[in-house]
């Protein structure tokens, strides 16, 4: 599931939200082992992690570096799993598509000592009111309507 800067959705409930998107990023190594993603506590929010990206960075050494994911399952269990084995040789760099996880999430490096930068976004749904889906929708509307210029005619005997 991926949605697109403030894209809007209507839910089963017929309540409409709104996403927004933001660039996330960390980098993990033996200093930094792990970095927990944590949303707002407001009621009314959701956040995700859509992970993109794990690749290693500059003064990787020759080790394999493993990294793990820990979050929910749709059971609500904690669940860890590995998503990128990296070797400076063969595989410094990973694309995962669109892997996206409701916080909290623990992203762990495993094994290796990186570093290992971690990239993707962070997504945020809230309930949108009328009001702001109008306005959009109103921009929209505008932009379909522009009158369309006709191209004019040109004599063949002309250059």
């Amino acid at each position: 599931m991926s949605f697109n800067d403030d894209e809007s959705s209507e839910g089963k409930s017929g309540v409409k939200s709104k996403l927004e998107n933001y660039l996330f990023s960390c980098e993990l190594s033996n200093k930094v082992p792990f970095y927990t993603f944590q949303g707002d506590e407001e009621e009314d929010l959701e956040h995700f992690l859509e992970l993109r990206t794990v690749c290693l960075g500059e003064g990787a050494k020759e080790e394999s570096n493993m990294v793990e994911v820990t979050a929910m399952n749709h059971q609500g269990k904690t669940i860890s799993v590995p998503i990128a084995n990296l070797h400076i040789n063969c595989l410094p760099m990973v694309c995962l598509g669109e892997f996206e996880l409701r916080a909290p999430v623990t992203i762990r490096l495993k094994s290796g000592s990186g570093p290992v930068t971690v990239s993707g976004l962070h997504l945020i749904a809230s309930e949108a009111q009328d009001s702001d889906l109008s306005d959009d929708d109103d921009d929209d509307e505008m932009e379909e309507m522009a009158p369309v210029k006709h191209a004019k005619k040109h004599n063949k005997n002309c250059c």
